[in-house]
């Protein structure tokens, strides 16, 4: 503890490294403010009691209210969060693996990354126009939520929502250049941080009330623990794939002979399977959300079945993060340009063919180590509220909100740890050094 305590006071002895965190806690503050700014025309009190009783059984409102760092349970500005630039990101690196034209931009160096990143922007500010539309939709057909339903309301609404969902991007953008993580996954990360007093609080008064008792708490205190346990050891696995180099002369000197390895993650996708699938999920809601009045018996029976988190939820969600866990994975992962580029580097896995064999040897390892890394990520969704309901606890954490957490903390306990090593400061362990994590 004692190491632990003097290796996290180094950090504050780097100027370089106490100007990055202090970059971040800035912008973190300017986001966790705009998420508090409620748009013009809502009835804050309906607002509330709806969510009160929505949000308690959890679903898709609760996935929405997640990403967005609770914006969306107040109608803030910032309500649609990260959400349409990380939609547009995941489709722009799908595109660009299935267009030539942009697969060529990519390969491009510093240029094509500016002119995809360019690409981007644009599908960013698309997909916040449709779905700030949706939302504004939704919340008319909702009663007593908005003051003075119309056309007017809905394009103030598209307005300021997309306004600040391109903030929200621009503001993500600025902790990439000038401070510490990922800034997408930072900006998640803060919000669902931020949840977490509440949530104590919460948890105290039912105990002071006499309406939980203690060894309910105990109960959710060792499956909160069991989770993120069960996360930190499963997201650092990786399936370790040696690498031999043979030796080349060159002149008078000799190049390779020594040994490498390919790690392979069980949970190479990340988070990104669940955004998939959330947002498959939410379409049936906002489709029919937006003819509501002409068929409200298919309306109330998608909202019970979807909004709060019964069977048919759970396995449609389950089965969709498994399925694309293994498409995204396919998407990133190549296994015959991998074999091919470790032929023309002269190296080769040993007791495998080079070429076509070691790229059917890395498909077959993709399989086998990503299905239950699939697995696993389905079963962090789902298995939390199943507990939640099953015990009646009072609180549960979502499990995909844990995977967020602890990927960002990883990560950037690794970068923070990068500096100190650079500038001869221990790491913040004493052994061992943290491994990166790409947040996603």
């Amino acid at each position: 503890m004692v190491v632990l305590l003097r290796n996290f006071k180094n950090i504050f002895l780097v100027s370089e490294l106490r100007k990055k965190l202090a970059y971040v806690l800035g912008v973190v503050a300017v986001y966790r403010f705009g998420a508090h700014i409620p748009i013009p025309g809502i009835d804050g009190v309906a607002l509330s009691n709806f969510f009160s009783s929505q949000l308690s059984g959890g679903g898709f409102l609760s996935y929405l209210n997640l990403f967005s760092g609770g914006a969306l349970q107040k109608f803030a500005i910032f309500t649609l969060g990260m959400s349409p630039y990380i939609s547009a990101s995941i489709m722009m690196q799908l595109l660009t693996i299935m267009v030539p034209t942009l697969e060529a931009l990519s390969k491009e160096g510093e240029y094509g990354r500016r002119i995809i990143n360019k690409y981007t922007r644009y599908l960013t500010l698309a997909i916040s126009v449709i779905q700030a539309f949706g939302i504004a939709v939704w919340a008319e057909n909702s009663p007593g939520i908005v003051l003075s339903p119309g056309w007017g309301f809905r394009l103030s609404a598209v307005l300021i929502l997309s306004v600040g969902a391109l903030f929200v991007m621009w503001m993500g953008e600025q902790i990439n250049a000038h401070g510490l993580g990922n800034g997408s996954s930072m900006l998640i990360f803060a919000g669902i941080v931020t949840g977490l007093p509440n949530a104590l609080i919460k948890l105290y008064e039912e105990v002071r009330l006499g309406q939980t008792d203690l060894l309910m708490v105990a109960l959710l205190a060792l499956i909160t623990l069991a989770v993120i346990v069960c996360v930190i050891f499963l997201e650092r696995g990786e399936r370790k794939v040696a690498v031999q180099y043979a030796k080349r002369v060159v002149g008078t000197r000799v190049y390779g002979g020594q040994s490498s390895y390919i790690p392979l993650k069980l949970n190479p996708s990340g988070v990104v399977p669940v955004i998939f699938a959330q947002a498959i999920l939410g379409m049936p809601l906002t489709l029919v959300g937006l003819v509501a009045g002409r068929f409200p018996g298919i309306n109330q029976w998608l909202t019970d079945w979807f909004y709060n988190e019964r069977i048919l939820f759970n396995i449609l969600n389950a089965g969709l993060i498994i399925f694309f866990a293994f498409f995204y994975t396919a998407i990133i992962f190549n296994p015959a340009e991998l074999a091919d580029n470790i032929r023309k580097s002269g190296g080769f896995i040993p007791g495998i063919r080079p070429g076509a064999k070691t790229a059917q040897f890395f498909d077959y390892l993709l399989t086998r180590v990503g299905f239950p890394g699939a697995v696993y990520l389905a079963l962090l969704a789902v298995v939390p509220s199943i507990l939640k309901n099953a015990l009646n606890l009072p609180i549960m954490f979502s499990g995909v909100s844990l995977l967020i957490v602890i990927g960002v903390a990883l990560d950037t306990s690794s970068q923070i740890e990068s500096h100190l090593i650079e500038r001869r400061y221990e790491g913040f362990l004493a052994s061992g050094r943290l491994k990166g994590r790409t947040a996603r």
